[in-house]
């Protein structure tokens, strides 16, 4: 498997995720070509994509790092992680998480967060076993 970071669009990728979001969630839909230009264009947002069995493989994996400053530091989230059903159990999730971190961590993070659905027992486990924490927090979303 290999991981690469996306520095542009292309008609596989935009494929690629319309195969992988719904397997992610079903609230929102995959991103177009251009909604996925924006999310490129901007430096603090990164997106990796796992190829398998290597380079010249399909993609079978995808997540996103975003990277912020409040008055309190540098933040980072990952999001949107998910592994095509035919290729889980094989690593791929564990290693674009752990990309993610290493480029959280470039950016000047001090840590990275994430959330999980419950649901999602292997993915809970994984980020257990990498070391993240569950926080005691009171999580809130207001939809607009």
């Amino acid at each position: 498997m290999v991981i690469e970071r996306v520095s542009s669009v292309s008609v596989e990728l935009v494929a690629a995720l319309e195969e992988l979001i719904p397997q992610l969630t079903g609230n929102n839909p995959p991103p177009s070509a251009s909604e996925l230009a924006l999310l490129l264009e901007n430096d603090a947002n990164a997106l990796v994509v796992a190829r398998h069995p290597d380079e010249n493989g399909r993609i079978v994996g995808a997540g996103a790092l975003g990277v912020y400053r409040v008055p309190t530091g540098i933040r980072a989230v990952i999001e949107d992680i998910v592994v095509d059903s035919s290729a889980r159990g094989l690593g791929i999730g564990e290693a674009i998480t752990r990309e993610l971190m290493a480029l959280a961590r470039r950016a000047g993070a001090r840590g990275v967060s994430l959330t999980s659905n419950p649901r999602r027992q292997a993915a809970n486990r994984l980020y257990l076993r990498l070391g993240f924490v569950l926080r005691q927090t009171n999580c809130y979303f207001f939809e607009f």
